[in-house]
């Protein structure tokens, strides 16, 4: 047994050059996610935004009282307060620091330093930061602290468990969710205009012949059911897992508007390669840099490394059995599986694991006399019929993309809606200033209407004689229509 463990925690040489790579990388990544929330977190959750945090952080305390509130929204919010300047500082300090760790600074330290400072943010976002793309990463930096120093055996390992977990749970789900257009081969000729927030490459790849959408699913399904298992075999294996799940999200990139969740995918991908292939594309200097370092694993590191192994893996598997089990399992399974996600650690995947066939747009006007009507247009998702479809990765505009959901009429989604509603209606500043145009600068209108439109994109012929990147169709005055299907 202690030979197992001493092999477990013994470094890794071939995969030095690679870590220091990815830590750089990552950086890049943590840089892009922090200047995303910096410009619009006021907006979302400050004072005067559509879900304060004071007020959820109040209410945390008074539910669960104040230690359990602090376990359960674990977040340096609780002693700094919530105020405009606290939360804009939080994101620019975390994108300062990420500056640090691409040059190579104080990386533990500051590893550290931007997980807790990410996940203060997390939880502060609620709904608008409560997405896969944001747990990846937390668990991303929380294993990367250990990197620091030279890679384990068990560390790798972990690496390779979470984009596992990331790849086979999301065509595992696709696969129980008994969506027949995943099951009917057809779901790529909805996805490029049904999803959150399409580019102009999600209309070309609308068009294309249908056995290339149909093949696209078999790729999708392929990749994400088979190649992930290549992760745990030998070198050729894992450089086709790497090369095979890289290509997937370039496709992605090129169609899609999904943050930096796929550039992400991509640098874990990083861990099925090794220096000998990393030395290639690397200059001179920076090897013969890296070559010098010394790898060291002390007790401590392997301790907690163990430790987060321990963690990590069971409340993954538990969550995985209670979503595929769609039941109630032990509390005190429930507890632990809650605990480490309160973390940020130990989560699922399911990258669409249904498709919507049907596109609702919401289009909100404002009026001072109920009769002459301004629409108040968003910045990215699609409004103007002749707007073209913008590219905004890796930046992830979060009100944009949550409207979204808003059609499916959830209690949650008309939650905080409404809450948007009401801040319209009073002009607030920071809620404004995330919408593209605000018609009414000078005073809020009298009233607010919310009008429902379903939207396709224009076939080649029809786009080429009226410009417009887009059909719709009236369907009523929101919500006083059928909702759209989750």
């Amino acid at each position: 047994m202690k030979k197992v463990f001493l092999r477990l925690i013994a470094p890794v040489d071939h995969l030095h050059l690679t870590s220091w790579l990815f830590l750089r990388l990552l950086g890049l990544i943590y840089l892009i996610a922090f200047l995303s929330l910096s410009v619009q977190i006021s907006g979302l959750v400050g004072p005067e935004g559509i879900l304060p945090l004071e007020h959820h952080l109040s209410f945390a305390a008074a539910q669960l009282g104040q230690p359990k509130a602090w376990l359960r929204f674990p977040s340096l919010f609780w002693w700094t307060g919530a105020s405009d300047i606290v939360l804009q500082g939080t994101a620019l300090l975390g994108a300062l620091l990420s500056l640090s760790l691409i040059l190579a600074r104080h990386e533990r330290v500051v590893l550290i330093a931007l997980f807790l400072l990410y996940l203060s943010l997390y939880h502060a976002g609620q709904v608008f930061t409560n997405f896969q793309w944001d747990t990846l990463l937390l668990e991303t930096g929380f294993l990367a602290i250990f990197l620091v120093g030279g890679p384990t055996r068990l560390l790798i390992f972990l690496f390779e468990w979470l984009l596992f977990r990331l790849r086979f749970m999301s065509g595992l789900f696709k696969l129980v969710s008994e969506d027949p257009s995943w099951s009917g081969f057809t779901a790529l000729n909805h996805y490029f205009e049904t999803q959150p927030l399409p580019h102009i490459g999600a209309w070309y790849a609308h068009h294309l012949p249908e056995w290339v959408l149909k093949t696209g699913v078999g790729m999708t399904f392929f990749s994400e059911l088979i190649v992930p298992f290549f992760i745990f075999l030998p070198r050729p294996f894992r450089l086709a897992a790497a090369a095979i799940t890289i290509l997937m999200q370039l496709l992605i990139i090129a169609t899609s508007n999904h943050n930096f969740i796929n550039l992400l995918t991509i640098c874990l991908c990083l861990f099925l390669l090794d220096d000998r292939l990393i030395k290639r594309l690397l200059p001179q200097g920076i090897r013969l840099k890296t070559d010098r370092q010394v790898i060291r694993t002390g007790k401590l590191k392997a301790v907690l490394i163990s430790f987060a192994t321990l963690l990590i893996v069971p409340a993954s598997l538990i969550g995985l059995y209670s979503n595929l089990a769609r039941g109630s399992i032990a509390m005190p399974l429930q507890s632990f599986y809650d605990s480490a996600r309160s973390f940020g650690i130990g989560n699922i995947y399911h990258i669409f694991p249904t498709m919507q066939q049907e596109r609702h747009e919401l289009i909100i006007q404002g009026s001072d006399d109920g009769t002459t009507w301004r629409t108040y247009e968003f910045k990215y998702k699609p409004g103007d019929p002749a707007q073209q479809p913008q590219i905004v990765i890796p930046h992830q505009p979060r009100l944009d993309w949550m409207i979204w959901f808003v059609p499916t009429q959830q209690p949650v989604m008309m939650h905080w809606f409404g809450l948007f509603m009401q801040r319209l209606h009073q002009g607030s500043t920071p809620v404004t200033q995330l919408l593209a145009t605000n018609p009414f600068e000078n005073k809020p209108p009298r009233y607010l209407r919310v009008m429902t439109y379903r939207y396709h994109f224009t076939p080649p012929e029809i786009d080429a004689e009226s410009g417009n990147w887009w059909q719709r169709e009236y369907l009523g005055e929101f919500p006083q229509h059928p909702p759209r299907i989750p």
